[in-house]
């Protein structure tokens, strides 16, 4: 981040960069994983806005999630198993609250959005364990993992009839500032490049 001439807001709200462009002018440096997570939640109809968000996570992802939701105006709560770590983070986003993590599946009644940022349910990971059965039918979920292309969380969330978003959207619309600056053209996001990217 040092060398970046100049941080776009995303990444110095966050304090983090995954995107770098060149310019005469300068390393300019981008956050799009917030723009990514909010565009794949618009994408399956989920509004942002709707309504309190519990993040399940602490960690950068759950930052950059974080400030697009707030900026969307949801109140934001943080529950994470080292809950240090959850109260810490919410202190960097003010009025933001802590759960503990033994009151996650509790608490599903009073939000409108569930997001998974853990590593929990990944690949070569331990599962989420994450009932939903106090989810009241208002509830979307969200997953940021992508392998697998469906998490256990999302396949109990559309068994519910619950909105449910996989985190393979998040990563292809996060890319599309990035390959627009780099290339000059904005890739669509669409069916077939859903297709492509998940080997079908």
């Amino acid at each position: 981040m040092d060398l970046c001439t100049r941080l776009d807001p995303a990444a110095a709200r966050i304090g983090a960069v995954n995107t770098l462009v060149f310019t005469s002018n300068g390393i300019e440096g981008f956050n799009t994983d917030g723009y990514g997570f909010l565009a794949n939640l618009r994408a399956h109809g989920v509004n942002p806005a709707a309504g309190p968000a519990l993040i399940l996570g602490a960690g950068g992802a759950a930052r950059a999630i974080a400030a697009a939701l707030q900026d969307e105006g949801a109140p934001i709560t943080f529950c994470n198993r080292t809950e240090r770590n959850a109260i810490a983070l919410a202190a960097a986003f003010p009025p933001a609250n802590v759960l503990p993590w033994e009151y996650r599946a509790a608490a599903l009644g009073d939000h409108a959005l569930l997001v998974n940022t853990t590593s929990l349910g990944m690949v070569h990971h331990e599962p989420l364990d994450m009932s939903l059965k106090a989810a009241t039918p208002a509830l979307a979920v969200a997953d940021i993992i992508y392998a697998p292309l469906e998490t256990d969380l999302i396949k109990t969330a559309r068994a519910l009839g619950l909105a449910a978003v996989s985190g393979l959207g998040m990563l292809l619309h996060q890319a599309v500032p990035g390959f627009q600056a780099w290339f000059g053209v904005t890739p669509m996001v669409d069916d077939e490049l859903y297709r492509i990217v998940a080997g079908g």
